[in-house]
């Protein structure tokens, strides 16, 4: 009797052992996928962190590199039952070779600006748009560059945003037709008055269209679930 209570003894502590060391291999395994989110978010925090934020119109006594001027066009290209429309809430810029990020804030569905960068060659890299209390973000690649002593005009951003929908798309594209050249001209002269000398050369971003995945930025707003319009 006794040689069977120490074999069940035994038996027992055995797999009391094996389920210890399951739980710690399951508790080990979770803690690992938890600090690798943790760092992923930490990087992208310090990302951000790092862009210069810009306002939209600098003023004409704070330029000190080159003016980059253009307009922003936001607006929903599918169903327009919508109460809050969507606007550009800013948009990111990066020099090439120093990787130097500004942030362009917009806040506006129509937007003209006027920006104070160093000569180089940028990239638009990100557009993050607003809908009343939702947000959402598309990585974009489109490549301009910006010269010493000129006014550069990188035409209207036109940015196409699909209805609320899994999957939904925005579509930018630029344009500098003769109609948005002599809107420059008269937001200069408006602005600008003492840059009249300076010569204005066109550097339209390339792709001149692209297509890219919009996607929902947290925290979602605290709508019950029935009320809620987003879902990607």
């Amino acid at each position: 009797m006794s040689v069977k209570r120490q074999v069940s003894s035994k038996a027992w502590l055995a797999l009391h052992s094996r389920t210890t060391m399951a739980y710690n291999l399951m508790m080990t395994w979770e803690f690992g996928r938890f600090y690798k989110a943790l760092l992923v978010v930490v990087v992208i925090l310090s990302v951000w962190a790092c862009a210069t934020t810009v306002p939209s119109l600098v003023h004409s006594t704070q330029v000190r590199g080159s003016l980059v001027v253009g307009r922003v066009l936001t607006a929903l290209t599918g169903d327009r039952s919508r109460r809050h429309l969507p606007q550009m809430r800013f948009l990111e810029l990066e020099e090439q070779d120093s990787r130097k990020r500004f942030q362009v804030e917009i806040e506006s569905p129509d937007q003209p600006f006027a920006l104070d960068l160093p000569p180089g060659r940028y990239r638009l890299t990100r557009v993050q748009i607003s809908e009343g209390p939702f947000m959402s973000m598309a990585d974009l690649d489109m490549v301009f560059s910006v010269d010493a002593g000129v006014i550069t005009h990188v035409g209207t951003w036109r940015f196409g945003i699909d209805s609320p929908r899994y999957g939904r798309m925005v579509v930018a594209s630029v344009v500098a037709d003769q109609g948005e050249t002599a809107r420059v001209h008269d937001f200069l002269d408006e602005q600008y008055p003492t840059f009249d000398r300076r010569v204005i050369v066109e550097m339209l971003p390339q792709p001149s269209r692209m297509e890219a995945r919009l996607f929902e930025v947290m925290p979602y707003p605290r709508y019950p679930r029935m009320f809620r319009r987003h879902w990607w």
